[in-house]
Formats: C-alpha cells, sequence, structure tokens
C-alpha cells in the first residue's frame, strides 16, 4: 500500500499537532481541515501541511477535503459536549466519504474501554462510533489510549495549574489510569499507515505504569514546586462536584467525566500495551518526560535538580 496524501481529521488538535511534525519527517502530504485557519497556522511551518478552512461534517466539503487522498486519519474527539455528532455521525460521514472517493485506509481514534455497556455517555459513543469504521468495509485500524500526556496536554499540564492552590478538593482520587505518551501515540498511527498487520486491528495504547488520580496530581504538584493540601472526595461528593463545575465557564469535570473515571482506565499494569510488539518501541516513561515540559512551572534551580537526578 503506498500512501503519500493523507487527509487528518483534528490533525490541529493535541495529537494531530504531533503526528503532523512525525509524517512530515517521513514526507507524507497533509490536508488537514480546521474551523479556524488563523488557530491552526502554528502547523504551516511544516512544508507538506495544507491547512483548510472546512465544515468537516458536511458531505459536500468532505468529498473536496478527501479528493486525492491516498488515506483518512480521524483524531476528532470531544470530552463534553455532542458525542453522538462528533464520535458516531462524523465517523460514519469519515468512512461513507472515504468509499465515495474510493479510499480504503482510515486509521481511527476511539478511547480505552469504549463499550456500549459503559456508564459513560463518552465511551459508549466512542464504542459506537469505532464500531461503525471497523465494520464499513474500509481497511481500518482503531486505537484506544488511556489519558494521554505530553507537552500540550490538558492532564498533568492542568494538574500542574491546579497545585497552585493551597487546597485541592479532588473528586474521584481514586481513578485509575495508564498514561502514555502523546509521541508514543503519533508513532504507532504513523507506523501503522502502510503495515498491513495492523489492517483490522484494535490496540490498546497505555504507558509502562498505573497511577490513580491523586498520585498524578501529587506528581504535577512536586514536579512544579507546589504543595497544596489534596483533599480526596469520596463519591458522593465527587458527583456534586462534578455537577456543579459542570455548570461553570470551562468545565474542568463533567458528571459524564465522573462516569468515566468509575471504569479504571488501564490496559494491564505488568504490560504496557503493544507497542513493543507491534511497533518495536517500548513505552515512554511519564517520569522520562513530565519534567521537561512541565519545566515553565518550576523554578529554575528546582528544575536543575531534576535534570541533575537530585
Amino acid at each position: 500500500m503506498n500512501i503519500k496524501n493523507v487527509c487528518i481529521f483534528g490533525g490541529s488538535g493535541f495529537v494531530g499537532r504531533h503526528l503532523a511534525n512525525l509524517l512530515t519527517t517521513q514526507e507524507i502530504y497533509m490536508r488537514i481541515p480546521t474551523r479556524s485557519y488563523k488557530r491552526a497556522r502554528g502547523l504551516l511551518v511544516l512544508p507538506t501541511v495544507r491547512l483548510v478552512e472546512a465544515n468537516i461534517h458536511d458531505d459536500a466539503e468532505l468529498d473536496q477535503l478527501l479528493t486525492g487522498m491516498d488515506a483518512v486519519i480521524n483524531l476528532v474527539g470531544i470530552l463534553h459536549g455532542d458525542f453522538n455528532t462528533v464520535h458516531v455521525a462524523l465517523p460514519r460521514k469519515i468512512a461513507a466519504a472515504c468509499e465515495r472517493n474510493g479510499i480504503t485506509r482510515l486509521l481511527h481514534m476511539s478511547a480505552l474501554n469504549a463499550d456500549p455497556g459503559q456508564p459513560s455517555a463518552y465511551l459508549r459513543s466512542k464504542a459506537e462510533g469505532e464500531k461503525i469504521v471497523m465494520t464499513s468495509g474500509l481497511v481500518t485500524t482503531s486505537f484506544r489510549p488511556s489519558v494521554i500526556f505530553g507537552p500540550g496536554d490538558s492532564s498533568l499540564s492542568l494538574f500542574a495549574r491546579l497545585a497552585r492552590l493551597p487546597v485541592l478538593p479532588l473528586g474521584s482520587p481514586n481513578a485509575k489510569f495508564q498514561p502514555v505518551f502523546v509521541k508514543d501515540v503519533a508513532h504507532a498511527f504513523a507506523a501503522s499507515l502502510t503495515a498491513p498487520h495492523t489492517f483490522g486491528q484494535r490496540y490498546d495504547l497505555c504507558g509502562p505504569q498505573c497511577y490513580n488520580l491523586r498520585q498524578l496530581v501529587e506528581y504535577a504538584a512536586h514536579v512544579t514546586g507546589h504543595d497544596p493540601a489534596i483533599i480526596g472526595l469520596n463519591d458522593s461528593l465527587s458527583y456534586l462536584q462534578a455537577m456543579i463545575m459542570e455548570f461553570l465557564p470551562g468545565k474542568l469535570v463533567t458528571r459524564d467525566n465522573y462516569y468515566s473515571m468509575k471504569v479504571d482506565s488501564v490496559c494491564n499494569c505488568d504490560d504496557p500495551g503493544n507497542f513493543t510488539e507491534a511497533w518495536g518501541i517500548p513505552p515512554t516513561a511519564l517520569e522520562e518526560v513530565a519534567p521537561i515540559y512541565l519545566a515553565g512551572d518550576v523554578p529554575r534551580e528546582r528544575y536543575d535538580d531534576f535534570r541533575a537526578g537530585r
């Protein structure tokens, strides 16, 4: 399978930016649709990227975007909002547009624990969207990551900012995660584009170690030199906190996030996922990179101590 031209939906997002950088080094030409050309202009420094302002939910515009493409990557996802439109209807439209335009290769971003029986609408919608693309007749590979960390993330970076508070009430403190490095996720996508052993497969993507939410917040606080009093909330108070914050600007957490965290986002704490077997790389430990990209929140002398291993 010869792939030189790829359309990436969600290419201006967190994972998309890292993937675009990687594909540029492989001389893959990318068409990346965006709602706002101005907001995505940082990608213009990549010589093989072409940004296109488009409504990706419109069938006619999808056909224009896919003209001349060899493969499609769908990274679009949201943590709150209209899950059906984004996680179900859009994958259906993308798969149909691929078929209309003679494109057979599709890489799709799902989520760890996506399943129709889950308590969270997010996970249920991710499962439905994944089923649509995996049964579409296209040559599809689906990726199911745990929480993704790395430069520009909305997990550790958020925890580091929250750690500046003197007291931090923490909902669902025992929720478990197995964070995976964004560059490892990008590598999995890029390496799978033309790899026959990945065709028709679903891959759970996790890092090498499991943590609960309290441990992740404590680690982000420690790395950035903060020491908040973290108060773990019980189940009832965790739900109440989520319900209140759902109606505040920014929606740091919602009731659906609370339901998502009822299910441990881990692969297997003794087996860090598929990276070595499927793509020949060991998964990156959080501790290897987090102190570096969180350095903007770290006093200079403390950062030097981390780099020196003291």
